[in-house]
Parts: structure tokens; C-alpha cells; sequence
């Protein structure tokens, strides 16, 4: 092949030119990487692995979303509303009573403590004045109040006594 002078070149300049980089050259970074991802992984793993182990021993132990200490292991004599306790992520005990609080819940539950301890309820799958002054266990989901500190929405009633 023939080398052609035109107008860009001259005689004396090469057409390839050597790389003057003046970047650092980083050697066994996919090492590091991978050795990072494996971490995670295996982080991630165990973590997921503790929560299941602990989430199986505190459920096999009585545990509950509700604090634990005021909930009982009495064998209910009624259920009634939706089946499956596994549906709702919160319960609470005490004597069913009627009336709400400024507006908020039909009922409350009275529980040890005081009135600062009281659920107010209300729902509508569950009859609750049928309960009325009997000791129930409660499931069911908690709301937002304006005046109320526990509003649920009862979805299954356990009477308890």
C-alpha cells in the first residue's frame, strides 16, 4: 500500500499516534465487585432467614402484633365474623361495653389500666352489641383516630367467657 501525501499530512508526522493517558490503570476491580455482591447476597440471606426463624419461634410461643403481655391463651366458646384469624394483624381482649368516644366506635373494650388502655371498635362484618359486657378477643385492623388512641375495625369476635 501506498502511502499518499495530501494537504493534512506532512512526511515526518505518524498516521497512528502512542496513548498518553495519564488515567490510573485499576487491575482486579471485577474481583472486588464480586466479592461485594457476594456479601450482599449472603447478607440478605441471613437476614431473611433470622426475621423467619424469629417470626416462627414468637408465633409458637403466643406472640402476637397486639402487646403480648395482655393478650391471653384462653380457648374462646364462640367465633363469629370473617374466618381466619390470619387476616387481620390486630387483636386485643377485654369486656366489650357499649359506646364510643366523641363519635369514633360503637363500642370499646375495656382493659386493664384505665380508660388510656380502652380500644374503641366499630365494624361491619360483626354485630357487636351482642357481645355487650361479655370478655371478648377482638381481630381485626387499626385506623387512624382523631380522639380515640386505639380505633380498630373489627373483623372477628372470640368470646372468651
Amino acid at each position: 500500500m501506498k502511502r499518499t501525501m495530501d494537504s493534512t499530512t506532512t512526511p515526518h508526522e505518524p498516521l497512528i499516534h502512542p496513548m498518553t493517558s495519564k488515567e490510573p490503570v485499576v487491575e482486579n476491580v471485577g474481583l472486588t465487585t464480586k466479592a461485594t455482591i457476594i456479601w450482599l447476597v449472603v447478607a440478605v440471606l441471613l437476614g431473611g432467614a433470622s426475621g423467619f426463624i424469629y417470626k416462627k419461634v414468637s408465633s409458637s410461643m403466643g406472640g402476637t402484633s397486639s402487646s403480648p403481655s395482655q393478650i391471653s391463651n384462653k380457648k374462646a366458646t364462640e367465633i363469629v365474623g370473617v374466618k381466619g384469624k390470619k387476616n387481620f394483624k390486630d387483636q386485643a381482649e377485654g369486656v366489650l361495653k357499649k359506646g364510643g368516644i366523641e363519635g369514633e366506635g360503637s363500642h370499646h373494650l375495656e382493659r386493664p389500666g384505665g380508660e388510656s388502655q380502652n380500644v374503641y371498635l366499630t365494624s361491619s362484618t360483626v354485630d357487636l352489641s351482642q357481645f355487650e359486657n361479655k370478655k371478648v378477643r377482638v381481630h381485626g385492623e387499626t385506623f387512624t383516630a382523631q380522639t380515640a388512641g386505639w380505633l380498630m375495625d373489627v373483623g372477628l369476635v372470640e368470646v372468651l367467657e
